[in-house]
């Protein structure tokens, strides 16, 4: 059964810093690129940064490059999204998502929210 649960959202101040999870279960994790969206109230879910399956070849959107870093650990199943100088429209649903497989299918977790507020 394919699963992807993320963890670590929460409320931070502008500025702070965040470290986001996604374990996964279900798949074979390592050969799966896996991708951080995000989705705020009333805007199009946002690709956020991805991470290639294998090599690790990391990607980012301009309004995050230097800012968040995406990270794997194949022996844990899990990718991390460690998300620093957080500013207010970083504020939205957090979603994990992992392609690949004999199928390249996707699959999706059910996301943690950040909120960036003072």
């Amino acid at each position: 059964q394919v699963q992807l649960v993320e963890s670590g959202g929460g409320l931070v101040q502008p500025g702070g810093s965040l470290r986001l999870s996604c374990a996964a279960s279900g798949f074979t994790f390592r050969r799966y690129a896996m991708s951080w969206y995000r989705q705020a109230p009333g805007k199009e879910r946002e690709l956020v940064a991805r991470i290639s399956m294998i090599d690790g070849t990391t990607n980012y959107v301009d309004s995050v490059k230097g800012r968040f870093t995406i990270s794997r650990d194949d022996a844990k199943n899990t990718v991390y999204l460690q998300m620093n100088s957080l500013k207010p429209e970083d504020t939205a649903v957090y979603l994990c998502k992992a392609w690949g497989g004999p199928a390249r299918g996707d699959y999706w977790g059910q996301g943690t929210q950040v909120t960036v507020s003072s």
